[in-house]
C-alpha cells in the first residue's frame, strides 16, 4: 500500500492544504474493495472569518463538530436533501478550517462508480463534483469524523511529495456560496489545469 499523508499534511492552513491535496488519492474501502481517485479539484475553507464556511463566526454544532477537531479528519456533510461532500479538516484542533474535495479522477473500482452513479454518461462525469463524487464513492455521514491517517474506511494515499507548480494549477471563486457576498470572490478554488475530470464550475486565471 501506498504511504498516507502524514498529520504533518493537515496541521497547515488550509490553502497550503488545499494545493498539497491536488494529486494525492482519495481511496474509499466499501465492502472490501477500493474506490479511489486523484484529486483534482478542492476549495479551501478558512474558518471564523470565512462567511462561506460552516464555521463562521464561530458556529459550533452537532453537524459542523468533526471541522473543530484536529486535521487529518473527514468532515462530511448532507447537502440539498440529497448530496453528500467530503472536506479534509484542516490546521489544529479548535482552528476549523477545511478543503472541500471537489473532484477526482476515477482510478480504482470504476465498475463500481458507475453503478452508483447511473446517471452518468461517461466516466469523466462519475466524480466531477462534490456531490457526484460523495455518490461514486458511497460517501455518507457515517463517515463523518473518519481518521484520515489511519483510518480504514476513508483515507488518503500520498502520490506526490511535493504540491503541484502554480503554473499547472488553476485558481478560481468557490461555488455555490454566493450569499457569502465579498468571501464568495475569494480566490479559494484550485484545480489541475486541463484535466477533464473537474467540475463544470467558473473558472479564473486558467
Amino acid at each position: 500500500m501506498s504511504d498516507r499523508l502524514e498529520r504533518s499534511f493537515y496541521r497547515r492552513d488550509a490553502v497550503r492544504v488545499a494545493k498539497g491535496l491536488l494529486g494525492q488519492r482519495l481511496v474509499r474501502m466499501r465492502k472490501g474493495q477500493r474506490l479511489a481517485g486523484l484529486i483534482v479539484e478542492v476549495e479551501a475553507y478558512l474558518g471564523v472569518p470565512d462567511r462561506a464556511a460552516h464555521t463562521y463566526n464561530g458556529r459550533r454544532t452537532a453537524r459542523n463538530e468533526s471541522m473543530w477537531g484536529d486535521g487529518g479528519h473527514a468532515y462530511v456533510y448532507f447537502t440539498y436533501g440529497m448530496h453528500h461532500c467530503v472536506n479534509v479538516v484542516a490546521g489544529c484542533a479548535d482552528q476549523p478550517i477545511a478543503a472541500l474535495v471537489r473532484a477526482v479522477e476515477p482510478v480504482e473500482g470504476l465498475d463500481v462508480m458507475r453503478r452508483l452513479r447511473g446517471k452518468a454518461r461517461r466516466d469523466t462525469d462519475l466524480c466531477s463534483g462534490p456531490g457526484k463524487l460523495g455518490q461514486a464513492l458511497a460517501i455518507n455521514r457515517a463517515l463523518d469524523g473518519q481518521n484520515l491517517v489511519d483510518g480504514r474506511q476513508l483515507f488518503i494515499e500520498q502520490v506526490r511529495r511535493r504540491a503541484y507548480p502554480l503554473r499547472m494549477i488553476g485558481v478560481g471563486s468557490r461555488v455555490g456560496v454566493g450569499y457569502a457576498g465579498v468571501w464568495a470572490l475569494k480566490p479559494l478554488r484550485f484545480y489541475l489545469k486541463g484535466n477533464a475530470h473537474v467540475s463544470g464550475g467558473p473558472r479564473e486565471n486558467g
